[in-house]
């Protein structure tokens, strides 16, 4: 086990860290010298041994049973997300052969170049692989061989289009981390989190939070410099026979002030510019 990540271990020990005493009922008296609650504590919770639960967060026990798992995510208070995440932690994890290039489809190239509609492919490790010309008006950076974490977190303009920027970066740190899931030995996901720990440190807090939310459509407010404000719904759809590969639409309600914006950004792209 000697060199290999402890995740589990690790993430145990991260949401331990963010749950109070006084969420789960204990008293507290006098100073605490541990943010949340203390090793002992979560294993007395979750009905095993303290030294038994030391050895998972050191990562000398990596393969606890399911309901083991399941005791540590009530105690640790976890969403259904978080659970499945951590369960798939503490499943055996046969070694990976290194990923292919990304490739998006042809059909789903040609499909994106008729959407009337904003809309890209991104990978697994939230690269955009391929995007129409309307996601790349509604945001520049929309382009394909970018990063939507890295310009998130590391681009000025990017921020600005997001007036929910701090939701929207938890929430994508934490839509990263279920991607990627238990994939943590890939050179890309390697060069890609460390890069952001040390540019970001509001990426290195969220990531060492240990955050997992699935990725879900949702609305989204944009601040678009050229049309205002915008609401649009964004969709996520996964596309078959590939390596976790989404396609992402954004969309307006019918009738809406946003509709009537989206369509003014199509055309000023449709209409060459008068030199």
């Amino acid at each position: 086990m000697t060199g290999e990540p402890n995740l589990l271990g690790d993430y145990v020990r991260a949401r331990r860290e963010l749950v109070t005493p006084e969420q789960v009922g204990i008293p507290v008296s006098g100073v605490r010298r541990v943010p949340g609650l203390r090793r002992e504590e979560v294993a007395m919770l979750a009905g095993i041994s303290a030294d038994y639960y030391l050895r998972l967060e050191q990562g000398r026990d990596r393969n606890p049973s399911v309901q083991v798992l399941e005791s540590l995510a009530r105690v640790l208070r976890l969403d259904d997300d978080a659970t499945a995440y951590l369960l798939r932690l503490g499943a055996d994890r046969p070694r990976r052969h290194r990923r292919r290039k990304e490739t998006v489809p042809p059909g789903i190239a040609k499909l994106l170049a008729t959407l009337p509609l904003p809309a890209l492919v991104e990978g697994r490790y939230f690269d955009v692989l391929a995007a129409n010309a309307l996601a790349t008006a509604l945001s520049p950076r929309l382009v394909a061989g970018a990063n939507r974490l890295r310009t998130l977190f590391l681009d000025p303009a990017e921020q600005a289009l997001h007036p929910d920027w701090e939701s929207a970066a938890g929430g994508m740190v934490a839509g990263f981390r279920e991607s990627v899931g238990t994939d943590t030995d890939d050179p890309r996901f390697i060069e890609l989190v460390g890069e952001l720990c040390l540019a970001s440190p509001r990426f290195s807090r969220l990531w060492a939070r240990h955050d997992v939310e699935a990725c879900e459509g949702a609305p989204k407010r944009i601040d678009h410099p050229q049309v205002g404000g915008l609401r649009l719904n964004r969709e996520r759809l996964g596309i078959d026979g590939t390596a976790g590969q989404t396609l992402v639409v954004y969309h307006p309600d019918p009738g809406t002030d946003s509709a009537d914006k989206l369509l003014l950004l199509a055309s000023a792209i449709q209409t060459p510019a008068v030199s």
